[in-house]
C-alpha cells in the first residue's frame, strides 16, 4: 500500500498522492486546509496526476480545498483528476461543479 500525502508544490500547487479513503482523508483535510492557508499564489492548482486510488472521500477532499482556497481569496483549478474519481464525479453530479471555478 502507498502513502498518501498532500503538500505543496514549487509552483504553489497542492499535490495529492496515494490512496484516498476513510482512513488517509481526515489527515489530508487537516494538512491540506493548513497547506491551501499558507501558499502565496493568488491560484490554487489542485493537482491530482498522483492519487493511485480513490473513493468517494478523494471528492469530499476536492470539495473541501475548493472551499478552503474560496475562503482565502484564491480561485482554483483541478489538474489529473484519476478516471475513478471521473467516474464518482460523474455518478454524483459533480462533474460541472469540478470544472469551474
Amino acid at each position: 500500500m502507498s502513502e498518501s500525502a498532500v503538500r505543496l508544490g514549487e509552483s504553489g500547487e497542492l499535490l495529492l498522492s496515494g490512496v484516498l479513503d476513510y482512513r488517509t482523508g481526515p489527515g489530508l483535510r487537516k494538512q491540506g486546509q493548513a497547506l491551501i492557508k499558507s501558499a502565496k499564489t493568488a491560484e490554487l492548482v489542485i493537482d491530482c496526476s498522483g492519487v493511485q486510488k480513490s473513493s468517494s472521500v478523494g471528492l469530499s477532499l476536492l470539495l473541501c480545498f475548493m472551499r478552503d482556497a474560496k475562503e482565502a481569496g484564491k480561485t482554483w483549478s483541478i489538474r489529473g483528476m484519476p478516471e475513478d474519481m471521473r467516474e464518482i464525479a460523474q455518478v454524483s453530479e459533480l462533474t460541472e461543479l469540478l470544472a469551474h471555478p
